[in-house]
């Protein structure tokens, strides 16, 4: 394809700048062939018409794709080109934060100008014995490939680090040799690595200085070669030196400095051992105040001087070397200030007795008058004759700062010449590495002869880099057999020839040199006529003839003549050095001592490993003064052959290159000045190397990575199984021009521009799938919201017309309603209408018919009452008379009801008093009024009655008065009844109203009462109501207290849980923490011992004399192992008959072992003392009951007089072993002590003595009374006297008994010894050698002890009835309780009385109850306490029985009556232990440790086995109450173990075989040493097996401390075989195909450091975690322990993971994350399928999980920023920004992370306090702890079989 046609819309261009350099603009139409200007769009929204070049028509660069952008290789560029390398480099270090970027063969480091946490152990680890191109690009990187290549390839490697000063030279190669220092290490106990660190400060001091670019700019060169020995250890290393910046010394350009040296001495001038050097200020010297800047910020010049010093002394420059130098030093700064006098203009002198002159000559011990004579004259010697000539001042002071100049530059190739002895190494050197750090190229305003030596060299080594780089393209094309053509790159041959060759300019500047009058300006002259106009690269300056310009490959560089001459000459006066020659200080001497002999004077090069010396070239003549200046090189002459020296060197070597960038020359941090970095680029040779990839195949793929990445380019019918095959028939279909790419053997090459055309081509098929996969979701999603909302509208129709039916259907009832309302109300109103009509008709009806009737009426009553005017005027007639008759009557019947109506009047007076006088006691007021009110009620029916009837009788009379009529007499008397019953009515209504008047009294009381009353109540209602609101302000109140009580219990019960789980976190990390400190203290423990085990077996094999005698333990051994295995050695050494002539010096750690031995013996004497004690107390009551039964024997006193004489031998030969033991302390202690310590009146050796001689002492009083006590035994088992035989001690100790006080016992005591004291001849007479008086006196003895026995026993009574006396009145008190009780419930009711007898008695049954449960206990513990040692004792009777059948001689056994005895025959009864012999302790340890292989015969075993048959053994000797039989089974057990492991430590199936017995041992200890906290799971049966005699807790610490040693070997192995699975398992491996695509690879992965060894996968992990359980359950190891050792393996997993991510930029994508947490779910899935899920690995792995979900999250918003601050809890704020920053998008569809939001994750993670270490320590051991794990297994079910070889141990 060609080039054009990538240039359509909207592809990204470069063009030029003149601020940014380069800038990025956007192609807003195709371009076409002949168009001359192309229509860019700038990033600033700017548009611009872009001109091409009418000659060249050169389009403008193609950008590269994003993607591509920030690689760690450039040469991974598609485009290479310097736009493309700049804007690279920016990415990297401005958005990404990253310093280092390879480029082919090269590493640009670019200076920071600050402190990056990348170079700690951690990240050395990290990068050692990873190849170069799997990590992020580093000088570590750079380090450990010349380290890999020298150890493969067997060949020399340079490192070559160059730059402008201020770049980062120094720091680079500093870092390179800490590298090498810590990986290699040292063959030798000297720490060499430490002293070749130890040199960068010394020649800092003296080399370094500050200028306007650095604060440490190195100002001259050095090649420093470490060396390294066959095994690839640093054995020593050399220096050389190039170019020292010597003008320094005297002259200082502003804010400059002088070396570091002269102001690290003035700060220093207040010591002690300086005020002879007589320094002050930095000012006030003429060298130090040039510059005007003595101090740099940050930088103590004091505390420098201290690591000067002290890496002076750490190089062996001794004390009096150091001050030699101060001395110097100072008496140049003196120097510089001696000021000269003008006589005239040729002439000058130094005032008398001038100070600093003086100062100079004392300290340089010369003579003032000689010095200051040759500062201001020089000695001038022609054919004839030799005169002395004054000079100027001008030339005075140049003198003397030539002789400054001078003695500065010996001094610094003396301390040169000290460094490389220090470092130089006596052994061989078998290969090295070199480090070259030189200077960059240089160009000033002002250049003179140093810009053009280093540019001269910068010119050879560009050559050779140049070279060195086409050499490895034409290699790689040779290697994957591509034809190739030569490539025209850039030769500076001929630059190198103008200024090296024959009438170059170095040889033409020598030429002027030797004449006499050769001046800068006839050089300049010189230079013209030679080269001007005949070589191109040599240019004159238009406006100048002192100057002249040559064109290097980096640029044009103008020097300046001037000075020229007399830099290259460097003259110094002869007679100024002999007077230094002269000088009584020794040191200065030896500065000038080899001047005939020396390469350059002006320190050109120092000494370095090959010193150059000079023959001169023709025979010497014999004229005097030749030789010197035959041997006077100039400057430049020595520097170039320096040059060709150093170029043969690194001809030699594989060179590495380091090209250091200067970002800024301001010294800002991570700012990136564009003009400066092109500058440095091109002058350093990265463009040129870009050039030359460019200009062949810069792009490489492997078929593979070629497969990966364009399998989308591919149909699935050309996908063939030969993946080469496939690439090559896709390429031919994709690239038309075969010449843009060839096959290779493993590789396909591409020419630039064709990566990027592919990924072109394979964005847009991305791009294009892309829109139909979104074409078919959004078609998709739409069509499924399509059917939701058609759905929904459905269901909102139905719902609709629904509604709208129900309203039909409800409009329809409503006019159904409605019509029906309507008849109703039309019916209604026709019918109201109808009424009111009819009523109305019926109304005109009724007045019609009622006027007609009241016409009628009317007309009728008028004849009525004309007929009743008639009738009454008849009637008138009649009544008169009948009136009078009556009134007379009436007047009767008035008086007489006057009478009557009186006396009711009385009566009611009488009546309305009695109510009077109730109203007045207010009784029964109520009643009264409601009885009167009923009575009013009454009356009221009555009247109403009446009136009733009145009407009804009107109505009667008026319907009736026609019959009335007729009837008259009725009427008259109904009228009389009337008018009685109206006189009635007339009374009654009377009464009513005087009933109404009292009525409205009482009601008007009533009322009064009554709102008495309703006031009362009201205020009563008010006052309850207030109650009522206070009482709910109250609870208000209460309920709100309460609330906040509650709270506040729930915040103190929270914050107290808090702190509480915060303090139980607290002591769990401490806990952890000092169980790791222990544990690594464990591990450095077993370290050391191992070097001690080699150290000592290269000793033997050195000195390869087997030494006699017992082997000394390490003296590195804790106290505890110590302690515990001198037991063995002295078992071992015991029965050495030789063994006291060994020499003193080998006893030492015997003699101590046996002074703890003899303290131990003791105690165990005074416990068997006591055993012996109880089982004779025992063995007397056994006497007595068998006493009666038993008949008499005769005594067999020879038998008796045989075994104690046995005893007593057997005692003495005891004695005498210990007393022998002890003199031979005495004597170790006398002959290999200090006489300090161990002379005889040293308080030291008295307390030692004194504790000695007390042991001793006791020691055989020990013995005296267990010897006393067993023939006492003996002879009570043997022969029973006759009750009144005194000496019986039986009988003794019954009698003692009854007897009551201290007379009877004396007076018995008394008895006995006369008795005791008459038999004493016969004893004699017995046994002449006075045995049997020994055993009288033992019976004495046995006396003493038996009366002490009584007084003890008589003090045991006492206690008793003191404690019987207060029980008593414990009882007393409990009766006197008991009776107030009793009284006290007299007083209650019966049914309390009851309740509380009853609670009472369930009380006292309940204490009654817990009493006696106590005692049940203390008895049962007693029971099995007496049963355990009743089984000691019985076993230690039965073997005293069989030691005396074996004592008594065959006479007395004819003697003895010998009865049958059927002895029954039982069932063997194993009681879980096994014997051995002592002598096959050894066979024991080897068959069952040592040779033991797990694969083997073990893999068939019970789990445990070798523990359960180590304890059984165990067991036994406690049985046995051997102490020494258990202690060396013990140790050796231990030993083995370790020998085991030391031996085959690398597997994995032995060391875990062994941590799993050792645990189990372990467990066993535990479980059976009888201690309660252990016994809780054992059975029955398991109780009985418990250890009896001793107690192995301290075995039990050393078993821990040694299985804590396996454990972390365990653990090592485990790292070793997963570590180089895990990063090709978890990152690299895709297990997820398809997800993450490959990107294009740099050259950095041409080769590898190391073979290929397959592609590990997860699955080849899971595997191997699955072969490891499987082991471990195997072997029967604790399952918490198994939990434990997961946890540690996911730990390694993650951590491993996580520290290779956060170092490879490559990882950091959004793919890898999701490959990551698929791998991690993998590995959560075999935890739960292995039931570890609550093991903690899961947790371990948090950190990881967390990384690949910051790889996969929305990394824009503030929100996103939030949650990931949030949810990356385990993850420090470093790791975060380190993942950030590295985050690449491996498709176009990813977007990068801003630096404004990595910029937000740091501001809001400010706060958090975690470590500033980015890395995780892989190395790091969670600490171990062996939870007690008892096992069900009962030890006499254990069968051994055969296959173990363990014959000779017998089931007991």
């Amino acid at each position: 394809m060609a080039a054009s046609e990538l240039y359509t819309k909207f592809a990204r261009v470069w063009i030029p700048d003149p601020e940014e350099v380069w800038k990025s603009a956007e192609l807003l139409k195709d371009y076409k062939p002949g168009d001359k200007v192309l229509l860019l769009h700038l990033e600033d929204g700017k548009d611009l018409e872009y001109c091409l070049d009418p000659k060249t028509k050169e389009l403008p660069h193609l950008r590269n794709p994003d993607i591509l952008v920030g690689e760690n290789d450039l040469t991974a560029l598609s485009y290479l080109h310097e736009p493309a390398v700049l804007h690279n480099l920016r990415v990297r270090f401005i958005d990404s934060k990253l310093i280092y970027t390879y480029c082919g063969i090269v590493l640009v480091a670019i200076n920071p100008y600050e402190q990056l946490p990348i170079y700690g152990e951690d990240i050395i680890n990290a990068y050692s014995g990873q190849n170069m191109g799997d990590m992020d690009p580093h000088i570590f990187a750079v380090a450990e490939e010349a380290y890999k290549q020298m150890a493969r390839d067997e060949r020399n490697q340079s490192i070559i680090v160059s730059g402008e000063s201020g770049a980062g030279k120094t720091v680079s190669a500093k870092y390179a040799m800490r590298y090498f220092a810590t990986v290699s290490g040292s063959a030798s106990e000297a720490n060499v690595e430490e002293k070749v660190l130890a040199s960068n400060p010394i020649m800092e001091s003296i080399g370094n200085a500050k200028t306007t670019r650095n604060d440490n700019s190195s100002r001259f060169g050095k090649y420093i070669e470490i060396g390294f020995d066959k095994r690839y250890r640093i054995i020593g290393a050399n220096m050389r030196t190039y170019l020292l910046e010597k003008s320094r010394v005297v002259f200082q350009a502003e804010e400059e400095r002088n070396y570091h040296i002269f102001y690290q001495l003035c700060a220093s001038a207040n010591l002690p051992e300086f005020k002879a050097l007589r320094l002050g200020d930095a000012n006030n010297f003429h060298y130090t105040n040039q510059g005007g800047s003595p101090v740099i910020e940050g930088v103590d010049d004091a505390k420098e001087m201290a690591h000067t010093r002290q890496a002076c002394t750490l190089l062996g420059i001794s004390e009096s070397y150091q001050m030699g130098i101060f001395r110097i030093l100072a008496g140049i700064l003196h120097l510089g200030n001696v000021v000269f006098m003008s006589r005239d203009s040729d002439s000058c002198t130094i005032p008398p007795k001038h100070e600093p002159l003086s100062i100079f000559c004392d300290l340089m011990g010369v003579a003032f008058e000689e010095m200051s004579h040759w500062l201001c004259h020089r000695k001038l010697a022609t054919a004839t004759e030799t005169y002395i000539k004054p000079i100027s001042k001008l030339q005075a002071t140049n003198a003397r700062d030539a002789l400054a100049k001078h003695i500065y530059a010996k001094l610094f190739n003396w301390i040169v010449d000290h460094v490389n002895q220090a470092l130089h190494s006596a052994v061989k050197q078998h290969s090295f590495i070199g480090v070259l750090d030189i200077y960059g190229f240089e160009t000033f305003e002002i250049n003179s002869f140093e810009q053009f030596c280093i540019n001269y060299a910068n010119e050879k080594l560009q050559q050779q880099f140049n070279m060195h780089v086409f050499k490895l393209e034409q290699e790689e094309y040779m290697k994957e057999q591509i034809p190739w053509t030569l490539i025209d790159f850039y030769d500076n041959q001929p630059c190198i020839n103008l200024i090296e060759s024959k009438l170059g300019i170095l040889d033409l500047l020598d030429e002027e040199c030797k004449m006499p009058k050769g001046t800068d300006d006839t050089w300049a002259q010189k230079l013209y006529n030679t080269h001007l106009n005949k070589c191109a690269l040599f240019e004159k300056p238009r406006l100048s003839n002192k100057a002249f310009i040559i064109q290097h490959f980096a640029d044009k560089v103008e020097y300046q003549c001037e000075g020229f001459l007399e830099k290259n000459k460097d003259t110094v006066f002869e007679e100024q050095i002999k007077v230094l020659k002269s000088s009584k200080f020794k040191m200065l001497p030896e500065l000038f001592q080899d001047d005939e002999k020396a390469i350059s004077p002006t320190s050109a090069t120092s000494s370095g490993r090959t010193p150059l010396t000079r023959t001169p070239s023709k025979p010497t003549k014999g004229r005097p003064g030749q030789t010197a200046k035959e041997h006077k090189k100039t400057v430049g002459h020595q520097f170039r052959n320096s040059l060709h020296l150093l170029m043969e060197t690194l001809n030699a070597t594989t060179p590495h290159y380091v090209r250091c960038i200067k970002p800024n020359d301001f010294k800002f941090p991570f700012t990136f000045d564009e003009k400066r970095a092109v500058q440095q680029l091109r002058a350093c040779g990265v463009l040129e190397t870009i050039r030359i990839s460019a200009a062949g195949f810069p792009s490489r793929w492997t078929y593979q990575e070629f497969f990966s990445r364009y399998r989308v380019l591919m149909k699935q019918k050309d996908v063939l199984s030969d993946r080469k095959q496939t690439c090559k028939n896709v390429l031919e279909k994709l690239i038309v021009d075969k010449d843009k790419y060839q096959f290779g053997k493993t590789k396909i090459f591409f020419r630039a521009g064709q990566v990027a055309y592919l990924e072109k081509l394979r964005a847009d098929k991305l791009r294009a799938a892309c829109i139909r996969i979104q074409k078919t979701i959004r078609g998709w999603l739409l069509r499924k919201k399509y059917l939701r909302m058609r759905k929904a509208a459905i269901t909102v129709q139905r719902y609709v017309r629904g509604h709208q039916a129900r309203c039909y259907a409800k409009f329809l009832r409503r006019t159904k309603a409605a019509t029906i309302i309507q008849k109703y109300w039309r019916m209604y109103v026709a019918r109201r209408r109808y009424k009111i009509m009819r009523t109305a008709a019926i109304v005109l009806q009724s007045y019609l018919r009622g006027y007609l009737a009241r016409n009628r009426y009317h007309k009728i009553l008028r004849e009525h009452k004309a007929v009743i005017i008639q009738k009454w005027v008849r009637g008138w007639l009649a009544r008169t008379y009948y009136r009078r008759s009556i009134h007379a009557i009436i007047y009767l019947q008035c008086c007489f009801r006057r009478m009557m109506a009186k006396r009711e009047l009385k009566k009611l007076k009488i009546e309305a008093r009695s109510v009077e006088r109730y109203k007045k006691l207010h009784i029964g007021m109520e009643n009264k009024i409601m009885q009167l009110q009923r009575k009013v009620d009454e009356q009221n029916k009555d009247y109403k009655c009446l009136m009733e009837k009145l009407t009804n009788l009107e109505g009667t009379y008026n319907s009736e008065t026609e019959k009335l009529r007729s009837d008259l007499e009725r009427l008259q008397l109904s009228e009389e009844e009337a008018k009685i019953a109206t006189g009635r009515v007339l009374s009654l209504q009377e009464e009513i109203a005087k009933l109404r008047k009292d009525l409205e009294q009482t009601r008007s009381e009533k009322k009064s009462i009554e709102e008495h009353a309703d006031r009362y109540k009201q205020e009563t209602e008010q006052l309850v109501s207030n109650l009522k609101e206070e009482n709910t302000l109250l609870k208000q109140e209460k309920e709100a207290l309460n609330h906040r009580i509650v709270e506040q219990a729930k915040e103190m019960t929270e914050t107290m849980e808090k702190k509480l789980v915060e303090e139980t976190k607290q002591l769990e990390l401490d806990l952890n923490d000092e169980r790791l400190r222990y544990q690594n203290l464990l591990n450095e423990f077993s370290r050391l011992e191992e070097r001690y085990d080699d150290l000592k077996e290269e000793m033997t094999l050195m000195v390869n004399v087997p030494k006699p005698g017992h082997k000394r333990t390490d003296s590195t051994h804790s106290s505890n192992e110590s302690e515990y295995t001198f037991s063995s050695e002295i078992a071992e050494t015991e029965d050495i008959p030789s063994r006291t002539e060994e020499p003193s010096e080998k006893k030492v750690p015997l003699d101590m072992s046996l002074f703890l031995k003899l303290q131990k013996r003791v105690t165990e004497l005074e416990q068997e003392k006591q055993v012996m004690q109880d089982e004779l107390d025992r063995k007397e009551e056994q006497v007595l009951r068998s006493k009666a039964k038993e008949e008499e024997r005769p005594q067999i006193r020879g038998a008796e007089l045989e075994y104690e004489s046995l005893k007593r031998q057997e005692l003495e030969s005891e004695n005498k072993k210990l007393k022998n033991e002890l003199n031979e302390l005495r004597k170790a202690l006398s002959e290999k002590s200090s006489p300090e310590v161990t002379a005889p009146g040293a308080p030291a050796y008295r307390v030692l003595m004194e504790q000695l001689t007390s042991v001793s002492e006791e020691l055989d009083v020990r013995k005296e009374e267990v010897l006393i006590l067993r023939s006492q035994l003996v002879s009570q088992k043997e022969a029973i006297q006759p009750k009144n035989t005194m000496t019986d001690s039986t009988i003794l100790l019954e009698d003692v008994q009854k007897m009551k006080d201290k007379g009877e016992i004396a007076q018995a005591y008394i008895g006995l010894k006369e008795t005791n004291r008459s038999s004493a001849m016969d004893c004699h007479e017995l046994n002449e050698d006075g045995e049997l008086l020994l055993v009288y006196e033992g019976l004495k003895q046995a006396n003493r002890l038996l009366e002490s026995q009584l007084q003890s026993q008589k003090r045991s009574h006492e206690n008793e009835a003191e404690a019987l006396r207060g029980e008593i009145q414990s009882l007393k008190e409990e009766n006197n309780r008991q009776q107030q009780l009793l009284a006290q419930n007299l007083q209650l009711p019966p049914e309390a009385r009851i309740e509380a007898s009853l609670q009472h008695e369930i009380t006292r049954l309940t204490n009654e109850n817990l009493d006696l449960m106590e005692q049940l206990e203390k008895q049962d513990k007693t029971v099995r306490k007496l049963k355990k040692q009743l089984k000691v004792f019985a076993k230690k009777i039965g073997e005293l029985e069989v030691g005396q059948m074996e004592n008594v001689s065959p006479g007395q056994i004819i003697d003895e009556p010998i009865r049958p005895v059927n002895i029954p025959r039982k069932e063997k009864d194993f009681q879980g232990m096994l014997e051995y012999k002592k002598e096959d302790e050894q066979k024991l340890v080897k068959n069952l440790i040592l040779e033991l292989k797990p694969r083997g015969v073990a893999v068939n075993l019970i789990p445990g086995l070798p523990a359960y048959i180590l304890f059984m053994c165990v067991r036994h000797a406690d049985y046995l109450n051997d102490d020494q039989k258990v202690r060396s089974l013990l140790t050796s057990t231990i030993n083995s173990i370790k020998k085991v492991l030391k031996k085959r430590g690398d597997d994995f199936e032995t060391v875990s075989f062994w941590l799993s017995n050792t645990c189990r041992f372990l467990h066993c200890l535990k479980q059976y040493s009888g201690e309660e906290g252990f016994m809780k799971h054992n059975t029955s049966r398991q109780n009985e097996h418990c250890l009896t005699n001793f107690d192995l807790a301290e075995y039990r610490q050393v078993l821990s401390d040694l299985a804590i040693q396996i454990y972390q070997q365990l653990v090592r192995v485990l790292e070793n075989i997963l570590q180089p699975m895990i990063v090709s398992g978890m990152l690299e491996h895709e297990t997820i195909q398809g997800v993450s695509g490959v990107k294009p690879t740099g050259l950095r992965k041409r080769t590898s450091s190391i073979a290929d060894e397959g592609t590990y996968t997860l699955d080849s992990i899971l595997r191997q975690l699955n072969s490891f359980h499987s082991v471990m359950c195997q072997h029967g190891m604790d399952p918490e322990l198994i939990k434990q050792v997961v946890k540690q393996m996911f730990y390694i997993v993650g951590a491993v993971t996580l520290n290779n991510l956060l170092l490879r930029k490559d990882m950091c994508s959004w793919s890898k994350g999701m490959q990551i947490r698929y791998n991690v779910s993998q590995l959560e899935e075999w935890l739960r399928d292995k039931n570890l899920m609550n093991s903690g690995a899961k947790e371990t792995l948090e950190p990881l999980i967390q990384a690949a979900q910051l790889l996969q999250v929305k990394k824009k918003t503030d929100d996103d920023a939030e949650a990931i601050c949030s949810m990356c809890n385990a993850l420090t704020t470093a790791q975060i920004v380190k993942v950030l920053n590295l985050y690449t998008p491996v498709n176009e569809f990813e977007e990068r992370v801003s630096v404004s939001f990595i910029r937000t994750i740091q501001m809001r993670l400010r706060d958090r306090k975690d470590s500033p270490q980015l890395l995780m320590d892989a190395k790091h051991i969670f600490p171990v702890t062996f939870p007690f794990n008892p096992s069900s297994l009962a030890l006499e079910t254990i069968q051994i079989p055969a296959s173990l070889g363990l014959g000779f141990i017998s089931r007991v």
